[in-house]
């Protein structure tokens, strides 16, 4: 009696294939991780500039020093200070600090991280 069982599963192709992706997708997430968490430091940190008691009678140098000290302080290498805007307009001082990183993922293959939601206006809560 000869009896054939059929059967089913993954190639190891296929398995392959996956294992690729999925190793492709954790490397990404590996390397993007720090810049995100630096930018969630940028946001915090320029948040709270902004909001602090007496913000709004500061002067833009006032502003840019706090801004340099804070971010040495907090080992913030993505975004140098001078790069941060600091203007007034119709009345208001803003902080604009938005930026854009590249991270190299493999070869010539880069990611870009663009963070450009980083304008705070100085005396409100909400950037």
């Amino acid at each position: 009696m000869n009896m054939r069982h059929r059967q089913s599963g993954m190639s190891i192709i296929g398995v392959l294939c996956i294992a690729v992706m999925v190793g492709f997708f954790a490397m990404c997430a590996i390397r993007m991780t720090p810049v995100y968490l630096e930018y969630l430091t940028v946001k915090k940190v320029i948040t709270k500039i902004a909001t602090e008691p007496g913000a709004v009678d500061m002067t833009i140098a006032d502003i840019r020093r706090k801004i340099a000290n804070v971010f040495n302080t907090n080992q913030i290498y993505a975004l140098q200070p001078r790069a941060v805007e600091v203007y007034r307009k119709e009345g208001k001082t803003y902080i604009d600090s938005g930026y854009e990183v590249r991270v190299p993922i493999a070869g010539r293959v880069n990611a870009l991280l663009d963070f450009t939601d980083l304008v705070v206006i100085v005396g409100q809560a909400t950037p």
